[in-house]
């Protein structure tokens, strides 16, 4: 049977597989024989259904004390004490001079890969755990869990690392951790971490990369009326630029986005304004694309300052590169998600539908190692059964603490493990998922930004 796509570029043909596994058609990222794995999805399981009511009253902890982004606190110290408690783990607190990061490690005597999780708990102004961050914690945490039990049980060498990763809406707790070395001081292999929703299950999640800048015009006073040739108008400047943000927009590709807010327009109507300001971010499907437009913003924003004489400055406020899924570990994930009764396409559908205009600095781990973050569908929805808010809205709050949605949670922690176990245990896998890991990377880092020519073969 064939299924006819779209993508933004033109129809792709495609065939139905005969399995869920179907590798990237870009590299053979699964050439290991189902056959010669062992199947520990039953026994991760049991593990799991036993852990979930221990783990039940932590997800509530966690979603009812709503802390923001490097003021984690109350959430840092009950998973640090939660796994401070279990036996075999190593854990530091306050972790690489971050107040709220962790760093907990379950190390075997034997030789062996390193699987690591990531773990977020922070939540959003006013409307608390609105991105669902406490099932994230749980589905890590889980998976963490029953690997160390795994490991002990088949004698598996290697080691879990569970990174406890704060400020994920913005502030980057993961690039902090990556840049500080926690990831490459404990030789990981691989991360794993995943992201409710109210969009279909999904094993190839791919988020955009963003950037965030505050922009500044400074002019000169003048009376408006009496003597405006006399100033230099920064609310100009910025109206300016605002508009020409506007006509580019037109000239962008599908998944270029431009956001901005203005956070200072002047004083007073009378004066001229000499100070203005606001706050803008660029999106894109990858970190080249996201470069790229970042060029062609700049150049509306110079355009500003030669209108009217007011000068500029750009200060960077934050940055995330694009989630790059890796379709071996997606490959894996799938088998084991569908196993518990999930219902995950093919790899292709999967990847398609896997798109999200949402950035995450997840995205940067997956710049500097093998990931993936898979999606998990959680029910928002009212008594009639109508379709209420998803992430950032109060009614997905209110979903993410439901006790479906910690269940759906442990199945998701479930197919985790069962990839991280089948790294661990499955001979030549590993091998796989990097070398796939290397080739998307050469791409990627092969799609260079020249400001004379603003990567010409993306926008032609």
């Amino acid at each position: 049977m064939v299924k006819t796509l779209f993508n933004d570029d033109d129809y792709v043909i495609v065939d139905y597989p005969s399995t869920s596994s179907t590798p990237h058609p870009a590299s053979k990222t699964n050439t290991i024989s189902t056959s010669t794995k062992t199947d520990y999805l039953d026994s991760i399981s049991s593990i799991i259904d036993s852990l979930s009511p221990v783990l039940r009253p932590l997800n509530l902890s966690i979603h009812d004390h709503p802390e923001l982004g490097y003021k984690e606190h109350h959430a840092h110290k009950v998973l640090t004490e939660f796994l401070i408690n279990r036996p075999g783990w190593v854990v530091t607190s306050h972790a690489y001079n971050i107040e709220t990061a962790f760093v907990a490690v379950y190390a075997t005597q034997r030789e062996g890969s390193v699987v690591s999780f990531n773990v977020e708990y922070d939540a959003l102004p006013g409307i608390g755990h609105a991105c669902g961050h406490n099932l994230i914690a749980m589905a890590s945490l889980s998976a963490a869990l029953a690997t160390q039990a795994m490991m002990e049980k088949e004698k598996l060498g290697g080691k879990v690392v569970v990174f406890g990763t704060p400020a994920e809406e913005g502030g980057g707790g993961k690039t902090k951790l990556l840049k500080a070395g926690a990831y490459a001081y404990e030789k990981v292999d691989i991360n794993l971490i995943s992201h409710p929703g109210i969009t279909q299950d999904g094993a190839l999640m791919r988020t955009a990369a963003y950037t965030s800048f505050f922009v500044e015009y400074f002019g000169k006073e003048a009376h408006a009326a009496a003597a405006p040739w006399e100033g230099i108008n920064a609310l100009d400047a910025l109206m300016t630029a605002y508009t020409a943000l506007s006509v580019l927009r037109q000239q962008t590709q599908p998944g270029d986005i431009i956001q901005g807010n203005i956070t200072h327009g002047g004083v007073k109507p009378n004066i001229i304004h000499a100070y203005a300001a606001g706050q803008f971010v660029v999106r894109s499907t990858t970190a080249a694309r996201r470069d790229a437009l970042k060029l062609r913003v700049d150049k509306c924003f110079q355009a500003g300052s030669l209108a009217t004489g007011a000068r500029l400055k750009v200060t960077p406020t934050g940055s995330y590169d694009d989630l790059m899924p890796n379709w071996a570990l997606g490959a894996r994930y799938r088998e084991h998600f569908n196993a518990l009764g999930g219902k995950i396409e093919f790899a292709e559908l999967d990847y398609e539908h896997g798109a999200t205009q949402a950035s995450s600095d997840q995205g940067d781990i997956s710049h500097a190692m093998p990931t993936i973050s898979p999606a998990f569908w959680i029910r928002s929805e009212g008594p009639d059964g109508e379709q209420l808010g998803g992430p950032h809205t109060p009614d997905f709050a209110a979903a993410a603490r439901r006790k479906e949605a910690h269940d759906k949670a442990m199945m998701v922690g479930k197919a985790l493990a069962g990839t991280a176990v089948d790294i661990l245990s499955v001979e030549g896998l590993l091998e796989e998922v990097k070398k796939e890991y290397e080739e998307t990377k050469r791409k990627s880092d092969g799609m260079c930004v020249d400001d004379d020519d603003v990567l010409r073969s993306t926008y032609v």
